[in-house]
């Protein structure tokens, strides 16, 4: 400085060690698919005396094998304006065994209020499931429900152009919200509620034992109360503060809310189970071969034949396949439930003569215990006129005809020879 007679300090021109080398480098970087431990490796080997740090240096500052990272944009939302959905797969140690789970969460923009539940699949039915008691712990819904394109509520488009299924449509009108999914690729869209994916699996998963799922959700609730409750620094309150002033701008929930349940339709095999998900429920052995439907909800399965409910379980929830038998719905010990008389065997044997001594003749004739043709004759019986039907029976069983099929032409022809004959007046006069 004295020499140069100026207070500025003179700027240092160095020349870097990797700049005689440039081409090369670039080269190797492109044939090495960006890997620069490589490069550096084929570098050494040309020959040339360079450091892996000096090599990685010099193509940070000059932009050399990948992208500078560029700054995050924010988001800002107003009171009861937006809320967040996602899933994540987690595995958890339930009932002494690592499962796989689906961890489902929801997340107010404004407040960071969360809810988090863990599910062993993730469907449809589970997602309303979710979101009802997501709602619920919310005491309310925001405007808009942001999702990721998801196939659970989406039916067709993504983005701005996004359908979703009409039943899901129909879910969110009854809270008053609707749903919007963001762009492809857009994943800082929906930021709120993926970051607390990563708190949940390294702080909520971690060092966590559970009974069951049931025993799983419900830590998950105190858990959130936990979160809620803690100051955040980056927010100078804590989510449950922010909720006071965000709670009465939220949609009000309906006065009623009904409970969400699943319809299927099963057959009762021959061990007189119903399988659902893979779960086997037992149902009264007298059951065998019809078809029930099933309601399936939260926590039941509820079993109906018709109008009637003939078995309720408390519903399995895990991966492991359970038989859940009831004693009742069992036979008693030494008796042969082949010997008990079907439901249309008797009420065949109460209806009029001759069919009682036909369809007892008809189950001779069939196959097992004639259940399928015992059946379709009381059809035949309770849809027909029963004079005609009687009648086309007292034929069938002078002549032994017991093909069913020919039994209902028989019982047509006596049908249409008996009801619907025309009067001269109303025939058509011939051309």
């Amino acid at each position: 400085m004295l020499k140069a007679g100026s207070p500025t300090v003179p700027r240092i021109e160095r020349v870097e060690k990797a700049a005689p080398y440039r081409e090369q480098i670039l080269e190797w970087v492109d044939r090495c698919r960006g890997n620069l431990v490589r490069v550096h490796e084929e570098l050494v080997a040309q020959g040339v005396t360079i450091s892996y740090p000096a090599l990685t240096a010099f193509c940070r500052r000059h932009g050399i094998g990948h992208e500078p990272p560029t700054p995050v944009g924010q988001y800002d939302f107003a009171v009861g304006q937006e809320m967040q959905h996602d899933t994540s797969p987690h595995r958890a140690p339930i009932g002494g065994v690592e499962q796989r789970i689906e961890t489902a969460s929801l997340v107010l923009c404004y407040s960071r209020m969360l809810f988090f539940q863990c599910h062993p699949a993730f469907t449809r039915f589970t997602c309303k499931v979710f979101l009802t008691d997501a709602l619920e712990y919310l005491t309310g819904a925001a405007a808009t429900c942001m999702i990721d394109n998801t196939h659970v509520v989406v039916a067709a488009g993504t983005g701005a152009r996004m359908v979703p299924a009409p039943e899901m449509a129909a879910f969110a009108e009854r809270f008053s919200f609707v749903f919007r999914a963001h762009e492809k690729g857009d994943a800082n869209r929906s930021a709120r509620v993926e970051r607390p994916f990563h708190f949940i699996e390294h702080n909520f998963l971690a060092g966590r034992t559970f009974a069951d799922l049931a025993d799983l959700n419900a830590q998950a609730r105190t858990f959130c109360d936990k979160v809620n409750a803690t100051r955040k620094k980056h927010l100078h309150a804590s989510p449950r503060e922010l909720f006071a002033a965000e709670q009465p701008h939220l949609r009000p929930l309906p006065l009623f809310i009904p409970e969400v349940y699943a319809l299927h339709h099963r057959l009762v095999d021959v061990e007189g189970y119903v399988n659902v998900h893979g779960h086997r429920y037992s149902v009264p052995y007298g059951l065998i071969g019809r078809q029930l439907e099933v309601r399936e909800t939260k926590d039941r399965i509820d079993v109906y034949h018709g109008p009637r409910l003939v078995a309720s379980h408390q519903k399995v929830l895990g991966r492991t396949f359970t038989r859940v038998t009831v004693p009742e719905h069992r036979p008693p010990r030494g008796a042969r439930p082949s010997t008990q008389p079907s439901p249309e065997e008797q009420a065949l044997a109460q209806a009029d003569p001759p069919l009682p001594a036909y369809a007892a003749a008809l189950k001779q004739r069939s196959a097992g215990r004639g259940t399928l043709a015992l059946r379709r004759l009381l059809a035949l019986y309770r849809e027909y006129p029963r004079p005609a039907v009687l009648q086309a029976v007292t034929l069938a069983h002078r002549y032994g005809l017991f093909d069913l099929d020919r039994l209902e032409r028989l019982t047509l022809r006596v049908i249409a020879k008996d009801y619907f004959l025309l009067s001269e007046d109303d025939e058509e006069p011939r051309s």
